[in-house]
Order: C-alpha cells, then structure tokens, then sequence
C-alpha cells in the first residue's frame, strides 16, 4: 500500500494559493481514478482507491502546512508503513514553473512542510517536486507562495496536473520515469516532424506578369471607338 501526500493549507482562503499545488496534485489524481470521498481522518482529509494494482491512500493534513508532519506520521503508524511507502507532493520554488522532479530522501532545503514531516517519520521517503518558479528575492517568497496562481499560469498548471494523473499508477508502482515521461508528454508534447506533410501556411502562388502590349498609338486609338 502507498501513502500519496498532497502539501497545502486547508480552507478556502488558500486553496488556489502556490503552496497548495500538492492539494491540487492529489485532488486530481482522486477525481480522475474513482478514488472513495474524502473523509476526516489523520487530523486531516482522506481518500482511497487503487492505482493499477497498488492501493493507495492520498492524504491532505489539515494541520496547517508546518506541522504536516503530525498528519502523516499518525496515517503510517495505522497503515503500519515504511517511509519507503510515502510520496509527498510539494511546491517548489527552486524549479521553474510547469517543472517537475522526484526525489527520494535528503533535506528538506528550507520547506516547511518537509521539514515538519521530516521530524516525525525521518527523510527516506519519495518527494514530486513541483515547480512554482522563484519571486527573485528572498523577502517576497513568503507572500508569494501565498499567493494565488495568477490567470495565465492555469494552462502550464493544468498540464502539469493532467500529467500528474496520467502518470498515478506508473508512480505508485515504483516506475518514476514512466511517471515523469507521462508529465512530459503533457507539459511538452510532441510535435510532428518538419520534414513531411504539407505546410501549415503555403506559400503563395505568384501572379504572372500581364503580356506586353505591343500595339501602336494608332491601333490603341482604334480600339477605343470600336
């Protein structure tokens, strides 16, 4: 069984925050694959389901992200799991937007929600580190991860999510690339080949200059009192 963490603060006033991408990761990855209702549980909210042939829990804590740590150890001491068996979702702001990276163990660089959960269950357990991009100084970081997603990042954030799903049952069988190759073919689809086919904009066809008139004065003259 996994444990799939969504990062966040709970309540409406936050819910298109940045810090509440991991919220919106495993928000949809319960919509998309029939995942149970969410429910109280774990000092915060649940919903289960299966991913392929992995059940798997997802988790929201509702403590508030500095203390996210409370939440998921008390929901591995029930399901008596490993940290092995945790995959945390969590923004980060040293990744640009629409990038993504997994990661399992090492330091928590600063982040508050890891560092909470690295206090209460150790640091060996898997991160989906989601790229929010950086404000540029250190004393704007607070407010702007507390910040809604502006307008024109709902389409980088919506590739990102949509392959975030596509991507739940090869992540929860332990196959990362597979994972990461599932967001990248939303994030960066491919595009067909320059070489074949026909140009979305041909170009046009030249007109062909108009014959040379070689009558005379005379015959022009004619011509008019025809």
């Amino acid at each position: 069984m996994k444990l799939m963490v969504g990062l966040g603060n709970p309540g409406a006033k936050y819910a298109a925050n940045r810090h509440n991408i991991g919220f919106m990761a495993v928000e949809r990855i319960a919509e998309d694959h029939g995942f149970s209702p969410w429910r109280k549980g774990f000092q915060g909210q649940v919903s289960e389901g299966r991913l392929g042939s992995e059940k798997v829990a997802l988790l929201k804590p509702d403590t508030f992200m500095n203390l996210s740590g409370q939440s998921v150890g008390e929901a591995m001491r029930f399901w008596k799991m490993a940290p092995a068996d945790v995959i945390v979702f969590h923004d980060e702001l040293d990744l640009a937007p629409g990038k993504l990276r997994l990661k399992t163990g090492g330091g928590h660089a600063g982040h508050n929600g890891l560092r909470s959960i690295h206090a209460h269950i150790g640091e060996e357990y898997d991160r989906v580190r989601m790229g929010i991009g950086h404000p540029g100084h250190k004393d704007r970081v607070a407010g702007y991860v507390l910040s809604d997603f502006a307008k024109a990042e709902a389409d980088w954030l919506d590739d990102v999510l949509r392959g975030i799903s596509d991507g739940a049952r090869s992540l929860a069988a332990g196959e990362g690339a597979k994972f990461l190759n599932a967001v990248a073919l939303r994030v960066s689809p491919s595009r067909p080949s320059t070489g074949t086919g026909r140009p979305a904009n041909p170009p046009p066809t030249a007109t062909p200059a108009p014959a040379e008139d070689t009558r005379t004065p005379m015959q022009k003259l004619m011509e008019r009192f025809k």
